[in-house]
């Protein structure tokens, strides 16, 4: 009887060892993440990633065209939203890089969706941005500021990085150099691991 005893207890302390383990394994397993986010470069350092990607507002505003358009239609995609105006200055620097990015980034990967929150005209802002060599945006204009109040902005510019499902996973406040090679490279790379 005191073997069987034993090995009773040593089965016991074995089975319990190894459920410690196996929970320890799994709990591990569930703190990792499938896919780790891609890190901004240098060139991007005001693009901060957001702690857990949350569901953006779909505000409208007006598109190409006078359209009344939301985020929503932009699903699918990732879309960089960059709210500017005419008269702050980052913002008018920045329009060009920002053209140029989304040219540079594979066509239906990215739409960068710089929208004119100075309460002006499309006519206005398609003016503005040819002048500014930013052309080869379309033009968006919010005239009732409602992405300002939305994002809760309080300075411009201000770009928002959503992800194909509708979800802001990155904010820049300020500008950044959109379209240094390293920052097209790490859209390039974040919008390929969609494809």
């Amino acid at each position: 009887m005191p073997v069987t005893l034993a090995r009773s207890r040593l089965l016991t302390i074995a089975v319990a060892l190894g459920a410690i383990a196996l929970v320890a394994v799994l709990y591990g397993i569930s703190r990792l993440t499938v896919h780790a986010p891609l890190k901004p470069p240098a060139s991007l350092a005001r693009l901060v990633m957001a702690d857990r990607a949350r569901p953006v507002a779909d505000v409208a505003f007006e598109g190409p065209g006078g359209k009344r358009l939301t985020l929503g239609e932009f699903r699918g995609r990732y879309v960089l939203l960059n709210l500017w105006a005419t008269w702050c200055a980052p913002c008018v620097r920045e329009l060009p890089a920002l053209a140029a990015l989304e040219q540079r980034v594979p066509q239906g990967r990215l739409s960068v969706v710089a929208v004119d929150v100075g309460r002006g005209t499309i006519s206005d802002a398609a003016q503005f941005l040819k002048s500014h060599g930013a052309e080869k945006l379309d033009v968006y204009v919010d005239p009732d500021i409602a992405l300002m109040r939305a994002f809760g902005a309080y300075g411009l510019p201000l770009s928002v990085l959503i992800d194909p499902e509708g979800r802001e996973i990155a904010r820049a406040v300020g500008p950044a150099d959109w379209s240094a090679k390293d920052s097209v490279r790490y859209f390039e790379r974040l919008t390929a691991a969609k494809s």
